[in-house]
């Protein structure tokens, strides 16, 4: 992955462009984020395919159909511009290397990683042939193999620019010689079966490291394509029962992808597809990505819109009944303007996500500023409940009451997660359908024992598409000082809970332990049968115990329940409405330990001196 360079756009489209992935004999791919977090890899084709405007046609149909296309081995296309200088499509970013350069890094794959690529590429041809393509270019290079098989990429794609190439006059051929098909390259009917030759040519290549057709030229293995028998001398017996077969020279004797399937039968689950060394690869393009989204990104700016050409003059008096006549649409409805305002730039970006996202910084947010007044599809602007007591979570409200929660720093375990497809300020997002509803959840970068979460409670549509919107526009706008608390050197919100108490008295009443986070602003120490929580918070303070001198001019309440459990707590400083900034110190201790107070209120004595002076 290169850096972009000086001056030259950010933007492609709907699409803020990070870094450039690579260059091809068809255009430029880079690295894009789409508004909704997805990661994409956007080819721009090279200005020679689009000097002709029945190039920019077939370009457009091509994609249309290529778009209908969703198989779990294929990278979808997700959009495209037909009309621009440079023509260019957006499809699923997928990490992971190559075929050809994993081969080329690692060497050639053991048999049952070539049996697992097999039924991943005859599982991704036959949802191409079902959408009316023809890939035309099945090669290593196009094929990426990620953490759970193979993605085919660039589908549909070929033919358009193979056409495009006839009209230059050049005579080029489009595609790599050494995996096209006999009637590709003698110019001959091109049909589903020639992407099943290619197949058989990449099975024999990621086998033994080269095709069953390479020469010493492009113009000899051309010809070996099409007149010699292929050397699968070196394969292994098993996947050469199953190459054989799909490099017929006849068409018709090849077998279609679903008998290739039939043929490989189940993939076992569970199985890591590559050898260690190429998911090492996969690992290493994963911390590239997440080091160049930790970057600053370039401001997200709405594309211009195509404004469709005027066929005739309006009367100013029928245009103004229609304006009248949608004003008092929208009325009627009881809606205002700004429940259709239109997806807002998060603001301007100034922080990395590690930084952004780090617990110091997301002690120092307001999360009823995060996503107020921002526009999400179909909810319209969401609109905060600031009465909420909770300073790490924040309840929105939008169209026809449907709700949303924010919650900053929450305790988060990996494990009891499901995994998605989707991504946001590099960070994969993470899923919950626990609650009914749906939980959207991002680790944070520094801990992962924390988290951001957007709950959507809603059961109407896709509520988890809804909350991992809500999440990716959560994230971003993170990533501004747009969202920060007035300072307050006073408050205690910002205070590390797991700093607080003094490590000196910490190490003599909680001996062998280490501090935990649960969320931002409560913190545990377990050791020895004893649990220690520290808690500083914000909210309604109710005094219950008996009074305490805690230290430092200090007042609280204690409460102890029975022999093993104590509670210390006291008001840091009074707030409006009837709120408090309050501290909390919580001991369990194993039975026979002696009375867990006098600890508790050692150890909150010691926060209490430190805490800054209201």
């Amino acid at each position: 992955m290169k850096p972009l360079h000086p001056g030259e756009p950010r933007q492609v489209g709907p699409y803020r462009i990070i870094a450039e992935i690579g260059e091809g004999g068809m255009g430029r791919v880079v690295l894009g984020l789409a508004p909704d977090g997805r990661l994409v890899a956007v080819k721009q084709l090279h200005a020679q395919f689009a000097h002709d405007p029945r190039f920019r046609e077939r370009f457009r149909r091509e994609v249309s159909t290529s778009r209908l296309v969703s198989g779990a081995y294929t990278a979808a296309v997700m959009d495209a511009d037909a009309e621009a200088e440079a023509p260019w499509l957006a499809s699923v970013f997928v990490t992971g290397p190559s075929l050809k350069e994993a081969v080329d890094g690692a060497g050639p794959l053991p048999v049952e990683s070539v049996r697992l690529l097999a039924s991943g590429l005859a599982a991704a041809l036959t949802e191409i042939h079902r959408a009316g393509l023809i890939h035309r270019d099945l090669k290593p290079s196009n094929i990426i193999l990620t953490s759970d098989g193979p993605r085919v990429i660039d589908f549909g794609i070929a033919r358009v620019a193979e056409e495009a190439q006839e009209l230059t006059g050049t005579g080029a051929i489009i595609g790599s010689p050494a995996f096209m098909s006999p009637e590709q390259a003698g110019s001959g009917q091109v049909t589903g079966a020639s992407d099943v030759f290619s197949l058989g040519a990449i099975l024999v290549m990621a086998a033994t490291g080269r095709g069953p057709f390479t020469g010493p030229t492009a113009p000899q293995t051309l010809y070996n394509v099409v007149h010699a028998a292929a050397d699968v001398s070196d394969v292994p017996d098993e996947i050469r029962r199953l190459a054989e077969p799909c490099l017929a020279k006849d068409p018709a004797r090849r077998p279609t992808p679903e008998q290739i399937l039939d043929f490989l039968g189940p993939v076992p689950p569970g199985v890591a597809p590559w050898p260690p060394a190429v998911h090492a690869r996969i690992q290493r393009q994963d911390a590239e990505v997440r080091s160049v989204l930790a970057l600053p990104l370039p401001i997200w700016r709405p594309p211009p819109k195509k404004m469709a050409p005027r066929t005739k003059k309006i009367l100013f008096g029928s245009l103004a009944a229609v304006v009248l006549l949608v004003v008092s649409g929208i009325v009627t409805l009881g809606l205002s303007i700004a429940d259709y305002a239109k997806p807002e730039s998060p603001g301007t970006t100034s922080l990395a996500a590690t930084e952004a996202l780090s617990p110091e910084r997301l002690r120092l947010v307001d999360p009823c500023k995060v996503l107020a007044g921002r526009f999400v599809q179909e909810f319209g602007t969401l609109k905060a409940d600031t009465d909420s007591s909770y300073p790490a979570r924040c309840k929105y409200t939008g169209l026809e009451g449907v709700t949303f929660e924010l919650r900053l720093g929450e305790g988060v375990t990996a494990s009891s997660l499901e995994r998605t497809d989707r991504t946001a300020e590099g960070l994969p997002l993470l899923r919950s359908t626990i609650s009914g509803g749906c939980d959207s959840v991002a680790q944070l970068p520094t801990d992962r024992r924390l988290g951001v979460v957007v709950s959507h409670p809603g059961k109407k549509g896709d509520p988890c598409k809804a909350a991992d919107d809500m999440l990716t526009a959560a994230l971003a706008r993170l990533r501004t000082h747009e969202v920060d608390r007035p300072g307050e050197p006073v408050s205690i919100l910002p205070l590390d809970p797991c700093a607080v108490a003094d490590p000196a008295v910490l190490t003599k009443n909680m001996p062998n332990t280490q501090p935990a986070p649960r969320t931002l602003r409560i913190c545990e120490w377990v050791g020895g049968g004893d649990t220690l929580t520290v808690e500083l918070q914000r909210g309604a303070f109710v005094p219950e115990g008996s009074p305490v001198d805690i230290g430092s001019g200090v007042d609280g309440e204690v409460r102890e329940f029975g022999d093993s459990n104590c509670a210390v707590t006291w008001q840091h400083r009074v707030l409006s409405d009837r709120e408090a900034e309050h501290v909390a110190v919580r001991l369990l201790a194993r039975e026979g330990s002696g009375s867990p107070c006098d600890r508790a209120k050692e150890i909150a004595g010691s926060i209490a001196s430190r805490l800054p002076k209201p």
